[in-house]
């Protein structure tokens, strides 16, 4: 058995923190084709969404130094426990993870970064009750405000799975270019072990 590891927004875009726009729901679709044309020596696993599962959705866009002060390192832990498990008794050949560049706790090269001094932790709890749409433009405003930056360093739940699986093979999912980000996957699921 092989085994893809997919951060779950990647499939399910209702995870994505504000929601879903185009982008997201076209990298589901792609990515759903890619997984059809697998053969039978794969299997996908689509973990928990560490962030729905500390904070839920919708949630405000939030670096991670905002996520390691609200204790997404322990959920993350757990998250990691869960794939370890998986990995221990299915004994998979090949593994690959598939993580999404910029993510607070799934970015595999490249997380988000920002001061959590000056972040204002009320805005999760405000999205909740925003629309789509101005949830779409409030995550604007925060990412401007809150002078998020796209550091070369992993997410948390990342973090911990190349320190616990560095056999595995990293690949690091850009919804910014998509069709790229499917080729880079494509050729690494067709590589031989």
């Amino acid at each position: 058995m092989k085994l893809l590891i997919l951060a779950p927004c990647l499939l399910s875009p209702f995870y994505v923190y504000r929601g879903p726009k185009e982008k997201e729901y076209k990298t589901a679709k792609l990515l759903r084709e890619l997984i059809g044309e697998l053969g039978d020596e794969w299997q996908v696993l689509v973990y928990p969404c560490p962030e729905f599962e500390l904070i839920g959705w919708p949630r405000a866009p939030a670096s991670r130094e905002v996520y390691e002060r609200l204790g997404m390192r322990e959920r993350a832990k757990v998250i990691a426990d869960f794939i370890g498990r998986v990995l221990t008794e299915e004994k998979p050949e090949k593994v690959i993870f598939v993580g999404v560049k910029g993510s607070p706790t799934c970015g595999v090269f490249h997380t988000s970064s920002s001061d959590p001094e000056g972040y204002p932790y009320r805005a999760m709890q405000e999205f909740f009750y925003l629309s789509k749409d101005e949830r779409i433009k409030r995550s604007k405003e925060l990412v401007e405000e809150q002078n998020f930056k796209l550091v070369k360093m992993p997410g948390i739940l990342f973090e911990i799975l190349m320190a616990r699986f560095p056999e595995g093979v990293y690949i690091e999912f850009d919804n910014e270019d998509i069709e790229e980000s499917l080729e880079r996957l494509r050729e690494t699921l067709s590589k031989r072990s």
